[in-house]
Order: C-alpha cells, then sequence, then structure tokens
C-alpha cells in the first residue's frame, strides 16, 4: 500500500477515535465550587455547563455582587478542569501524527 495511502486509513482511524472520545467527554463532567460550596457549578468536558447551584443562604440581595464572583469563579475553574481533561483525551489520539490544527 503506498505512504499515501497508510496515511488516509491512518487519518480516518483518527477521526473515528476523535469522534468516539467527544462523545464520551460529553457525557463526562467535573464540578467545581467557590464561596466555601456556596456556588457549585457542573460542566461537561465539551466544555459546556451542565448546571449552576446556588445555596440559598448565599442569596442576600446585598451580597449579590458576591454571589456573582463566586458563580464566575467556580465557572471558569469548572470549564478549565473540562478543558484540560478534553485536551489529554484528545492528545492520545493525535500522538505521533503531526498535522497542523491537530496537536
Amino acid at each position: 500500500m503506498s505512504s499515501i495511502g497508510k496515511l488516509m486509513k491512518q487519518a480516518a482511524r483518527m477521526q473515528q477515535q476523535m469522534e468516539e472520545i467527544q462523545a464520551q467527554l460529553a457525557a463526562r463532567t467535573v464540578e467545581a465550587t467557590s464561596g466555601g460550596g456556596a456556588v457549585k457549578v457542573v460542566a461537561r468536558c465539551d466544555g459546556t455547563l451542565a448546571s449552576i447551584k446556588v445555596d440559598p443562604q448565599a442569596l442576600n440581595p446585598a451580597d449579590a455582587q458576591l454571589v456573582e464572583d463566586m458563580i464566575l469563579t467556580a465557572t471558569n475553574q469548572a470549564l478549565a478542569q473540562a478543558k484540560d481533561i478534553s485536551n489529554k483525551e484528545m492528545g492520545k489520539v493525535t500522538s505521533g501524527f503531526n498535522l497542523p490544527g491537530l496537536t
């Protein structure tokens, strides 16, 4: 088989693996909290949010800015964890295959 044929076969196999991993990542979640657990954010490893929970005790109208900051902090932490997992899983598929945009 020609080297271009081998390359095409390898690329097709890698694409299938990447699609499988993306489906798995969409089902996998991570959780982050802030404010001592007053805010909990669950993110999927495909970069989307699954849920945001706020402890009712943290909902004093005078503390709105604080609650907003806690939500932002927990959201960013959860999304960072999700992105890290996604990068590691996708990196397993693309390692050793040097094509622009697949690293």
